[in-house]
């Protein structure tokens, strides 16, 4: 069966695991509402640290929360558990990076290898699988990009109702 070649969503010829900010976003298979409690998807939200999680939402947090102990020189700098979604601004400082360090070293962690592993881990824990294929990332470049962002994770939970990804 031949099927059509999928379009790389990642920055061609860009190394995902240099220091930087990136904004990645992971949905859930179908926009399956999935990580809130079932009475709060449709309702008006206080504050994201306040919106009761399902058991699957639990499961993600606890793998965000691991992502430190997993990664030394990478950190969650912010994150939101949406409904059928998370946001995630993850930061990656090596510091001062060895020369000899090359795209190919297997200790560099990746964006991409760094999100496979924690979509693996959550399906590993959740007993069944719930990631919709690749994720969505963007490259924070100026500290205004990261305002504005970290703007959108705050206020997201405040908007579910009007969210792209909004499905009762």
């Amino acid at each position: 069966m031949n099927r059509p070649s999928r379009k790389s969503n990642r920055l061609a010829d860009y190394d995902y695991s240099q220091n930087g900010k990136y904004f990645i976003t992971i949905c859930t298979q179908n926009k399956t509402c999935l990580f809130w409690d079932d009475a709060f998807v449709g309702a008006n939200c206080v504050r994201p640290h306040a919106i009761p999680l399902s058991p699957m939402g639990r499961i993600v947090a606890r793998q965000i929360d691991r992502w430190n102990q997993t990664y030394p020189d990478v950190w969650i700098e912010q994150y939101v558990i949406m409904p059928n979604h998370l946001h995630l601004i993850i930061c990656i400082d090596h510091g001062i990076l060895d020369n000899d360090r090359t795209q190919t070293d297997a200790k560099a962690a990746t964006v991409s290898r760094m999100v496979k592993q924690f979509k693996g881990a959550v399906t590993k824990h959740a007993g069944q699988a719930i990631w919709q294929r690749s994720f969505h990332d963007h490259i924070i470049r100026t500290q205004a990009d990261n305002e504005r962002i970290a703007t959108y994770i705050q206020n997201n939970p405040y908007t579910w109702m009007n969210d792209c990804f909004y499905a009762e």
